[in-house]
This record gives structure tokens, C-alpha cells and sequence, in this order.
């Protein structure tokens, strides 16, 4: 008897617990640890970029180099807005091309960028949606367009180049449920996956950028 109320107990708690960790203030995405790393699948654009990591203890840091080439890394996740609508991440960038327009195909390069992507039917292509977060070459902060390439994706400045906080890390946050009301006019309540990318297939103009500690809460 004892022992059917001691496993009840041990039960209970484990329901609690997985309660808490889904409604928690953090949902974890990008801590980069060597093993967090395989649940980030690479897509490619044009070539491959040089995603690697750097660093002994997590958050680790995510280091992107690229010289004429276009990838992206893509983590398949689905993460409640309606309870964590907020993303935070880290970033750094070595430096940005302010000769670039960002709102052309030609100048549609960024040593770093964040995309949040809604795709609820992977068969209907046209519902998907998504967000970037970018670090601008010419566009001033807080400056949104439409991406060159596609009308379901919108830009935005959350950083930008020369002479802004280059060499240097920056902690960032986006309600990114107000962000997709505001951009496509629609209440978005989940989103489907979230990408780092850098860039430099357009202009081939070599770039790098850092990535670390990217997570969703609820305020």
C-alpha cells in the first residue's frame, strides 16, 4: 500500500513538472550544445555556409562564415504564442556592407538573421508565413519591407550596420505574436519552426555572425 502511494506521489509530481516546463517563463530553442545541434537541420540556398560551434559551456555560441554562399539552419518546432510569445536571442556580427540595399534582391545579404516561420500544412505553401529578424545593412532600426524573393516573408531591422554595436553582443526581444498581427494582419497563436541564417549569395560580400542563446517566454 505504501508503495502504490509513494509511485501515486512520484506520479503527481511528474505531471507537475511537465506542466510547469509547458508553461514555464522559458522555452529553450537555441542553447547550442553539441547534442541540441542535431535537431537543426541544414537548408540550402546556394553553396553551404560554415556553421560551427564555439565555446565550452551553454549557451555556446554559434559561429556562421560565408563567402558566396547561402544556407540556413531550420529547427522544426512548435512553440505556443499565446503562452510564450516573446523571443530573446543573442547575436554578434563582425561587421555589415552599408553600400547594400536591403530591400533588393541584390542587396538581400545579412551576416545575421532570425527567422520565425509559420507553416501549419507543409502541403499549401502559400500559408507560410514568417518573420525575419535581421541584422540591416543600410536600413535604419526598426524599419520593416517585404522580402525581395517573396511576399510571405517580412524583414525586420531589429539591428543595423556601420557604426551600430559592430564587434559586440546584443541581447535582443520581439513579441513575435503582436509582430505577425502587425505585419500579415493575422493572430497567429503558434509558430512551426525558427531558422538562423548568414548570408552572402547576392552580393558576394563575405560575412560572419554569432548566435547564441535564442529562447521564447512569456514576458
Amino acid at each position: 500500500m505504501k508503495r502504490i502511494l509513494l509511485m501515486t506521489i512520484m506520479l503527481l509530481l511528474a505531471v507537475a513538472l511537465s506542466v510547469e516546463a509547458e508553461t514555464g517563463k522559458r522555452t529553450a530553442i537555441g542553447t547550442f550544445t553539441q547534442d541540441e545541434l542535431s535537431y537543426w537541420e541544414e537548408r540550402s540556398f546556394k553553396g553551404n555556409t560554415s556553421y560551427q560551434l564555439i565555446g565550452k559551456a551553454a549557451p555556446m555560441t554559434l559561429q556562421a562564415m560565408c563567402k558566396n554562399t547561402a544556407s540556413a539552419l531550420y529547427r522544426k518546432i512548435s512553440v505556443d504564442l499565446t503562452k510564450t510569445p516573446m523571443l530573446h536571442w543573442t547575436w554578434r556580427v563582425d561587421g555589415a556592407h552599408p553600400g547594400l540595399n536591403d530591400t533588393t534582391k541584390a542587396g538581400d545579404d545579412y551576416a545575421a538573421r532570425i527567422y520565425v516561420v509559420y507553416a501549419p500544412n507543409s502541403l499549401l505553401p502559400w500559408r507560410v508565413k514568417a518573420v525575419n529578424y535581421v541584422w540591416a545593412n543600410s536600413q535604419p532600426v526598426g524599419a520593416s519591407w517585404p522580402n525581395a524573393f517573396t511576399d510571405r516573408a517580412i524583414m525586420v531591422a531589429a539591428r543595423s550596420g556601420p557604426p551600430e554595436k559592430l564587434g559586440q553582443w546584443v541581447s535582443e526581444v520581439r513579441n513575435v505574436r503582436e509582430d505577425f498581427k502587425k505585419f500579415f494582419g493575422a493572430d497567429i497563436t503558434s509558430i512551426d519552426g525558427v531558422a538562423v541564417m548568414t548570408d552572402c549569395d547576392n552580393s558576394g560580400l563575405p560575412s560572419s555572425g554569432y548566435y547564441k542563446d535564442i529562447w521564447f517566454s512569456a514576458d
